[in-house]
């Protein structure tokens, strides 16, 4: 079975690198698509990371050539088709994972190589400083599978990539450069070589742990205040329920085309 986990390491001990915590997203032959388990495996590292008061920045990246490929398709046939089981995964799991990372006062470096597409990009999102491999790749290409993005992880990404970027790729499955990401102001800086790109994130992370730890935690909830407060749920209110396609044709359409390795119908 492959290996499907999320995995912090301490970097002290190697020079220059004391306080760095490494978070490696890994799942072996599937480009590290996000399973179930790895979203709350993700939650359990950033709260126990927010709880530590001697790590000073994060470093997190894919295991092997890619960052992380989206979610494990392969799962979701078990829960997407049903509304409250699908409401499940996406505010209880996802979102799980990616506010731990929003609430985290530690400063995020992400390393990003390969393929960065959906929850890779969600992931990304969350992160303080973002540093790619020249051959990487983004996108959110859902719209393929025959569902959206749920709104708190639209909402994140939008506010990261920037709203026109946003709506070509959720709209259009729209894919895109590093170079393209780096115009568009979504990374901070593009590395031609795979080996240099990696030392390059590490040395930001390192560069930013030699740095006043509390200050880092102080800038993070002041950047994190000026924000605002998110909207209220959208599920409050009249507002229309985010998850009721769980059951619809083109849902179970695009899901079997993608298991079936053929082009959906919808």
């Amino acid at each position: 079975m492959a290996a499907a986990e999320v995995v912090a390491e301490r970097a002290a001990g190697q020079a220059g690198q004391a306080g760095v915590v490494q978070v490696t997203l890994r799942h072996t032959g599937r480009l590290n698509a996000m399973s179930r388990a790895m979203w709350q495996q993700l939650r359990a590292v950033f709260k126990d990371i927010q709880r530590s008061h001697d790590v000073r920045c994060v470093l997190i990246e894919g295991d092997g050539t890619a960052f992380c490929a989206g979610g494990d398709i392969s799962e979701y046939p078990g829960f997407r088709f049903d509304a409250a089981a699908l409401r499940e995964f996406h505010e209880g799991d996802v979102w799980g994972g990616l506010s731990a990372m929003l609430d985290c006062d530690v400063p995020i470096v992400a390393h990003i190589a390969g393929a960065c597409m959906g929850a890779g990009v969600e992931i990304a999102s969350c992160c303080d400083v973002r540093v790619a491999h020249a051959g990487a790749r983004f996108g959110a290409p859902i719209a393929r599978l025959g569902f959206p993005m749920a709104p708190r992880e639209a909402q994140l990404v939008a506010g990261a990539v920037g709203e026109v970027t946003a709506r070509q790729m959720l709209l259009e499955a729209a894919t895109f450069s590093a170079d393209e990401m780096l115009a568009r102001g979504f990374l901070s800086r593009v590395v031609a070589g795979a080996e240099e790109a990696r030392a390059e994130a590490l040395a930001s992370a390192c560069r930013i742990a030699a740095l006043a730890p509390g200050a880092a935690r102080l800038n993070k909830q002041t950047l994190r205040a000026l924000k605002g407060v998110p909207p209220a749920d959208t599920l409050s209110g009249h507002a229309p329920d985010p998850y009721a396609y769980a059951d619809s044709a083109e849902h179970r359409e695009g899901i079997t085309a993608f298991l079936e390795k053929r082009p959906p119908v919808f």
